[in-house]
């Protein structure tokens, strides 16, 4: 971790997940502190696992933070290590991030991070991708980033019409895509 939680270790959930590598994360969110969305931010990281994603951005500044996970042992992991580390604004949700998507956005997001099992087919990738471009109830705020974190042997995801791609970046067997809005009918 970097922020105000340098150094600390995350617990990991015994089984199930695939965090991301410090050196990814490090590269990752100097990207997105460059990009100036991280710091004041309101955050989604769905198939959150342990957590980490989420727990950088609110220690880099993120006022608020919902780790999103189906599995009961991750959502408690997330939760374990957010109060281990004293951040506040965050909370952790048991739910599929496609099913806690189809809910209405409280307040649009500004960053949405996405690091889905590396076998999650591109339909399940779909499925999460396309209520983050609905026009109605929007989740995501003007300038908003979404970011997906891939396996390298993956193909691009299917951005669905409202999103497109801006950037990606390759660490070894990981590829991280950058989307953004694609249109005013979005907001």
């Amino acid at each position: 971790m970097a922020g105000s939680a340098g150094g600390r270790r995350l617990e990991v959930p015994v089984s199930g997940t695939r965090p991301t590598s410090e050196r990814v994360r490090e590269a990752l969110f100097s990207r997105l502190e460059h990009l100036g969305v991280v710091d004041g931010a309101r955050v989604l990281d769905l198939c959150a696992g342990s957590g980490a994603l989420g727990l950088e951005a609110a220690s880099r500044g993120a006022i608020e933070v919902a780790l999103v996970d189906s599995a009961k042992d991750a959502v408690t992991v997330c939760w374990r290590n957010a109060r281990s580390l004293g951040l506040a604004g965050v909370r952790a949700v048991r739910a599929s991030a496609a099913g806690y998507l189809a809910g209405v956005a409280a307040a649009p997001v500004d960053l949405v991070l996405i690091d889905p099992p590396y076998g999650m087919s591109a339909a399940g990738l779909g499925a999460i991708l396309a209520p983050l471009a609905r026009a109605e109830d929007p989740w995501l705020a003007e300038g908003s980033v979404v970011v997906v974190e891939r396996a390298t042997r993956s193909s691009e995801p299917d951005w669905p019409v409202g999103l497109r791609r801006f950037a990606l970046k390759k660490y070894g067997e990981t590829t991280v895509w950058f989307a953004e809005p694609s249109g005013a009918d979005n907001y």
